[in-house]
C-alpha cells in the first residue's frame, strides 16, 4: 500500500476532492471464481459491505469462506468524492474507506457468519488505523443493507465489545451506517492476494472469539 503521512480527520464536502462523473475502469470477472464482478448475481443473492483495514487482505478473508459466497470485490465507500481513484482515497481527501463488497447466498451462509469473520479478523478498537496502516481509509465499518442487518450488526458489536473489555481492549470504534454508494476499485486491486499470493496483508485479529453464529445469543 502507499506509505506516507495520512490525515486522521475526514474531509468536509467543501474540502473533499471533486472526483468524476463516470466509474473508473475495473475487472469484469472475479479472478478466483470467474463470476461477473458487477453481476447480475443469482436470484436471492444478498449484499454485505465491510471495512476493516487494507482491502487486499479483507477480500481474501471473505472469498475464502467459499460456500455461499457469490463474489467479493474491493472498493471505496462511505466518503464524499464520486468515483475516486486509489491515489485519491489514499490522500485522505475523499473521506472514503477501503471496503469489500460481499455478494452471498443467505440460504448457504448467514449474515451472522460474515459478521463473525469481520470481528475476528481485525482489531476494531483502533480508530483511523489497522496495525501499521494509518489513515481514514483503514477505519472499521459495517455498512448495512437492511434493518435486519443493522440489528444483527449492532447486537454483535455490543456483544463483542464486552468480550474485548474482558480482555482489556479499548472500546470498539466500528461505524455502522446504511450502505452508501460502492465504487469498485481498480482492476489490479480485485482479488489481489490471489494474483500475488505473498503480497502485503496487514490484517491481524485480537484473538478474542466472537460468539455470534455459535449458538450464543447476541444482545444489544
Amino acid at each position: 500500500m502507499l506509505f506516507f503521512r495520512k490525515k486522521l480527520e475526514l474531509p468536509t464536502a467543501e474540502t473533499a476532492l471533486k472526483g468524476r462523473p463516470a466509474p473508473i475502469p475495473t475487472a469484469t470477472t472475479h479472478f478466483v471464481n470467474g463470476r461477473p464482478l458487477k453481476g447480475p448475481y443469482p436470484e436471492g443473492t444478498e449484499l454485505a459491505m465491510f471495512g476493516m483495514g487494507c482491502f487486499w487482505g479483507v477480500e481474501r478473508k471473505f472469498w475464502e469462506l467459499d460456500d455461499g459466497i457469490v463474489v467479493t470485490a474491493a472498493g471505496y465507500a462511505a466518503g464524499i468524492t464520486p468515483n475516486p481513484t486509489y491515489e485519491e482515497v489514499c490522500s485522505g481527501q475523499t473521506g472514503h474507506n477501503e471496503v469489500v463488497l460481499v455478494a452471498f447466498d443467505p440460504k448457504v451462509i448467514g449474515y451472522d457468519a460474515l459478521l463473525k469473520t469481520f470481528w475476528e479478523s481485525h482489531d476494531p478498537t483502533q480508530g483511523m488505523r489497522q496495525g501499521n496502516d494509518i489513515g481514514t481509509q483503514y477505519r472499521s465499518g459495517i455498512y448495512v443493507y437492511s434493518k435486519a442487518q443493522r440489528e444483527m450488526a449492532e447486537a454483535s458489536r455490543a456483544s463483542y465489545n464486552e468480550a474485548l473489555k474482558a480482555r482489556r481492549f479499548g472500546a470498539i470504534t466500528t461505524e455502522i451506517i446504511d450502505a452508501p454508494d460502492f465504487y469498485f476499485a481498480e482492476d489490479y486491486h480485485q482479488q489481489y492476494l490471489a494474483k500475488v499470493p505473498h503480497g502485503y496483508c496487514g490484517l491481524a485479529g485480537t484473538g478474542v472469539a466472537c460468539q455470534i453464529g455459535t449458538g450464543v445469543q447476541s444482545t444489544a
